[in-house]
Parts: C-alpha cells; sequence; structure tokens
C-alpha cells in the first residue's frame, strides 16, 4: 500500500499508509446514503407530517440543506478527522505536520467540496422529479476529484493540497492512536518533567505517533532522536530509556493538563 512520509515539528519524517480509493470511495458512498436517507426522512416529516407547502423554502434549507451542508465539516471536527463512513472504512484525516487538523484545515478541505452543491441544493430550487439527475451530477462532478486524488503525489484532493492535509488509514500496522490523552488514575502520582508544558499539541502528538510506530516495528531510531531533541529543547537531563522517558512525558503531561 502506498505511503506518505511527512516532515513533523521535530525534522523527523513519519510514515504513514495513504487510504486506498477503494476506502476513500466506500467512506464516501456510506456518508451520501446517510444524506439521503436523512433528506427523504425530513422531507416526509415538513411535507408530509406537518403539511408544509413548496413555499416553506426557508425551512427547507434551515432544517435540511444546511444540516446535510454541514455534516462533513461538524463531524471530521468533532470525530478528530473522520465522518460516519470514514469511521467506518478505518481512514481519518490528518495534517501534514503529522498531527491532528486544525478546524481551519478542515473548514479549508469543507469549502472546496463544490461538486456536492448539486445534490445539497438542487432539489430546493427545481422539482423533485429531477433529484436522481442532481445525484448524476454530483457523480460526474466527483470524477474531477478522483482525478486530482489519482495524480497527486500524496493522493490528495484539491481540498486536501489547499488545507495541508492528507487523507490515512489508521486500520494499517502503520496506523496510531486517534488521540494523546490517557487516563491517570492515580491520585499520587509524581509529575518529573513539569517542562512538557512548553510542549505544543503537535509536539505531543509527533511523540505519541513516534512511540506507536518504534514499538510496531521494533525500530527505535526516531524515539532516540526525538528524545534528544527534547532534551535540548526542554534542557532536560535524565538517566531514563528512551522509551520510558517519552512514556513519562506523555503521562506528566496528561496529569497537568487534567489539573489546570
Amino acid at each position: 500500500m502506498p505511503a506518505v512520509q511527512i516532515n513533523t515539528v521535530f525534522n523527523i519524517d513519519l510514515e504513514f499508509e495513504i487510504a486506498p480509493i477503494h476506502k476513500r470511495l466506500a467512506a464516501y458512498f456510506i456518508d451520501f446514503v446517510l444524506l439521503i436517507i436523512y433528506l427523504y426522512a425530513m422531507k416526509s416529516l415538513l411535507y408530509g407530517g406537518l403539511g408544509l407547502g413548496r413555499d416553506h423554502m426557508g425551512v427547507d434549507i434551515l432544517l435540511v440543506s444546511i444540516p446535510m451542508l454541514l455534516y462533513s465539516l461538524v463531524t471530521e471536527i468533532s470525530m478528530n478527522g473522520q465522518t460516519l463512513g470514514k469511521k467506518l472504512m478505518g481512514i481519518r484525516v490528518i495534517s501534514l505536520t503529522g498531527s491532528e487538523a486544525t478546524a481551519g484545515q478542515y473548514i479549508l478541505r469543507w469549502i472546496t467540496k463544490f461538486y456536492e452543491w448539486p445534490f445539497l441544493f438542487g432539489y430546493i430550487y427545481f422539482v423533485d422529479d429531477f433529484f436522481l439527475g442532481y445525484i448524476i451530477i454530483t457523480g460526474l462532478l466527483g470524477i474531477g476529484v478522483l482525478i486530482a486524488i489519482t495524480v497527486t503525489p500524496k493522493s490528495q484532493r484539491l481540498g486536501d493540497l489547499a488545507a495541508g492535509t492528507v487523507l490515512i488509514d489508521t486500520r494499517s500496522k502503520m496506523s496510531v492512536d486517534d488521540t494523546v490523552f490517557m487516563q491517570i488514575s492515580n491520585p499520587n502520582y509524581e509529575v518529573m518533567f513539569p517542562q512538557v508544558m512548553r510542549l505544543s499539541d503537535n509536539d505531543l502528538n509527533t511523540i505519541k505517533n513516534v512511540l506507536t510506530q518504534s514499538k510496531k516495528r521494533n525500530n527505535y531510531d526516531l524515539a532516540i532522536r526525538v528524545d534528544y531533541k527534547i532534551r535540548s529543547v526542554l534542557h532536560i537531563e535524565h538517566n531514563m530509556d528512551t522509551i520510558s522517558f517519552l512514556e513519562k512525558l506523555m503521562e506528566d503531561y496528561n496529569y497537568l493538563a487534567t489539573k489546570e
């Protein structure tokens, strides 16, 4: 499976497997079906159950089109780079820094999905009899997206290129845990490295990713380089082995973060 090298904030390359095209298509199809189910359920409620007429276009836009339009943006922000379809297929969006994408990056990805507009709004301004036509037009516009994914080095669509993101396979042997957070339940926990709070979220995500890949590959070169970089930046001296040190940093961060 193709992989992408991502240069992190520590100037260390991490390797992630790019989400294969069949998973991307399946995830999109799942999301598309969910939107169609929502569309027909809401239209049945509004025009059947509540008896609204075609003159209530504003209600239709507010309760049907806007939620559908915002679906991918809201789910990706709230589900760490995944829609329901992406989650089921085991793929997600990450930043090209190797960390979780920011809200701004998700927004940039979202506003480039112009190819979905015929489906999201076409049925409002025209008659419902042409609904299948709106779906076909959306599919034809989506061909351009597939071309972009095929020809770009990191299999990115235009939104990914603009936002600096990439879609990875989270179920591969090189996948990473979705979050840096862990539960510290020991009430007598002792912090060793309070300097960890000077690190950014991107730094901590990189440490987590390095730990995950080092353990899975049984290769600790990357971890040693990160260890050296952190000690030099935070002016830390320790006699711990590299993995124990990085794990302790993560624990200290999680403990301190919950106390703030």
